[in-house]
């Protein structure tokens, strides 16, 4: 899988965000901008404040000592009734806030006065499959235009300043199960100028993963990387090279509806030069019927974005039968260890492992468990493979006497997984990775299946259950280069929004209950709650303006628990749903207290 390719250097990147400016309004975002992001702290401009996906702000005007005179300054509703769970990221340019919404809309908002500048709905045809609720979690930025996909798999341009669509493409057939809910992601490259890099959404109806890479100003694809072997590649509409090798692990046809749905979209780091995605659960659930590695299924993968190939996978679950998708975000950073300096990357997987690579080549360093009580395997081997529990792995219908239902047994954890979708943030300052993770398992038996169009291709059945009576939720700080999990914060309710890190020595996630809360990053001591009065689900921001700190979350409760959590779900069925912006700051005359 292994590839060279001649790397584009900072230096080029910078330059050509600087083209890309002067060849547009001059408020306008420039490649440069998007590469910089996480320096710069009067804008936000992509998903993960920064490509990388670190979540971590140099801001510091809001403190340890001043959080508890944090307050909110506006609230914005999505009003009307298409509320659901509100999963998305802001971004922030010139005194504007874009977000997304369920049921794929966007708004664009004042910041100073949380005052609607103008909204945009998708027009979503009847029939479409969105497998885990519908959500969007956010938009990107270039030049004059906002991008952002639509549940029906499409993504499309808008004007920043008006709204009005610019263009609208087909990413896949909907009606085959595909759909489209991640934000995308903008990346230079010296062949093609910036790139606009989706993934896609639809591995439980026997979709193929694929990556596309597109040109932002007109929206034609550039290239595309299907995500399981035996599938073709191509350039400007050209055939180029296969994704792996035909049947190396995947037996007979099953490769051709194999899932793998890289769903959550991709990170970018400017100095290896490589795009970073995660590849979804192999379809079926049942794994009795592809025997094999089952490849690049619950994967990372990293891409070179000038020509769309694999330089390197490494496969979190081969051979996955319990839907512990690959997709959580592989984050950039460097790691001190043995008095050595490493480009590592770092990913909390759906299995309940934390994995240390190096993000240039995808070496396995290490991984350690953030879960407790994990059962489907014993851990993992020095080469990163895991170390198989054969009688936590769900029986085959087959071997049973009515051949419908094999064997049940009990897995940790839950399908849903260790962690899930919602992005965890890793600080500069204490070099620790803050991880949003659920200690939950899950009955879970297989069932025959065969592949039909827009249905359901799962062969499984699961109930998911809490392994602990007091909580379920866990906000875990952990230190990657030991494993050591230095604090925990334990919620009663299972915990599904994302984590912002700051240089003010702060934490800030949110919980269904309704509150966003704030930790000490060292010692996880709780500094700061608001109840915003619904659950949150979301991942939330923090930017400069006017020598102020501001905050701000996106609220709403939805997404896949309340769909898919069985007992859990029942647990927390009392939450209201709900859709609503709160931004907060600090006063300057109480910023010093």
């Amino acid at each position: 899988m292994k590839k060279n390719f001649k790397l584009l250097t900072i230096a080029s990147a910078i330059t050509l965000g600087v083209g890309l400016s002067g060849s547009v309004k001059a408020d306008a975002v420039g490649i440069a901008d998007i590469v910089g992001d996480q320096a710069s702290t009067d804008d936000i401009v992509s998903y993960g404040l920064g490509p990388r996906g670190q979540r971590y702000s140099p801001l510091a005007i809001i403190n340890k000592d001043n959080i508890k005179n944090l307050f909110p300054v506006w609230s914005f509703s999505f009003g009307g009734e298409k509320q659901r769970g509100q999963e998305s990221q802001p971004l922030i340019k010139d005194g504007v806030m874009y977000v997304t919404g369920s049921y794929s809309r966007m708004w664009a908002i004042d910041i100073a006065t949380g005052d609607e500048l103008w909204q945009y709905d998708a027009r979503l045809p009847e029939g479409i499959l969105p497998c885990c609720d519908v959500v969007n979690r956010g938009a990107a930025i270039l030049g004059d235009k906002v991008f952002f996909g639509t549940l029906d798999a499409k993504i499309v341009a808008l004007d920043a300043k008006t709204g009005k669509v610019v263009w609208r493409k087909k990413i896949a057939d909907f009606e085959a199960g595909y759909s489209y809910t991640a934000a995308p992601l903008i990346v230079p490259t010296d062949a093609h100028g910036p790139l606009l890099i989706t993934g896609n959404s639809g591995g439980e109806f026997g979709v193929v993963g694929e990556v596309q890479a597109r040109n932002p100003e007109t929206g034609d694809l550039v290239w595309t990387r299907p995500v399981i072997e035996g599938h073709m590649g191509t350039m400007n509409g050209v055939e180029t090279t296969m994704t792996g090798t035909a049947n190396e692990s995947w037996p007979g046809d099953m490769w051709k509806n194999g899932g793998g749905a890289p769903w959550l979209g991709g990170t970018y780091d400017p100095t290896s030069k490589l795009a970073y995605f995660g590849t979804g659960n192999p379809a079926p659930w049942n794994s009795y019927l592809r025997p094999g590695d089952n490849k690049w299924t619950s994967s990372r993968i990293a891409i070179n974005p000038e020509n769309g190939e694999i330089e390197w996978g490494f496969q979190t679950t081969p051979h996955d039968g319990w839907d512990y998708d690959g997709v959580n975000e592989f984050v950039a950073f460097d790691m001190e260890k043995d008095g050595k300096t490493i480009q590592a990357g770092a990913t909390a997987d759906r299995n309940g492992f934390f994995y240390v690579l190096d993000r240039n080549n995808g070496d396995f360093i290490s991984a350690k468990p953030f879960v407790k009580n994990i059962t489907w395997a014993k851990g993992i081997d020095e080469n990163g493979r895991p170390i198989w529990d054969p009688e936590n792995r769900p029986g085959n219908p087959a071997e049973s006497a009515d051949g419908k239902k094999g064997k049940s047994i009990f897995a940790v954890p839950s399908f849903l997984g260790g962690k899930n979708w919602m992005p965890m943030a890793y600080s500069q300052d204490t070099s620790m990775f803050y991880i949003p993770s659920n200690e939950w398992g899950m009955d879970i038996w297989n069932e025959p299946v065969t592949y039909k169009k827009g249905a359901a291709y799962l062969g499984a059945g699961f109930t998911i259950t809490p392994i602990f009576d007091d909580y379920i939720g866990s906000l875990k700080a952990m230190d990657p280069a030991t494993g050591e999990i230095k604090w925990e914060y334990k919620n009663k309710a299972p915990l599904w929004g994302g984590v912002l890190t700051t240089a003010g020595g702060l934490v800030f996630t949110g919980t269904p209950e309704g509150y966003i809360k704030a930790f000490d990053d060292e010692t996880g001591e709780e500094l700061w709650k608001f109840q915003t009065g619904t659950g949150i689900v979301s991942s939330p921001i923090t930017w400069e303006q006017d020598g102020e700190q501001y905050l701000t979350i996106v609220t709403g409760w939805g997404g896949a628990v309340p769909l898919w959590g069985g007992e859990v779900a029942k647990f927390v069925s009392y939450l209201n749903q709900g859709g609503s912006v709160w931004t907060f700051k600090i006063p300057k005359q109480l910023a010093s207290k």
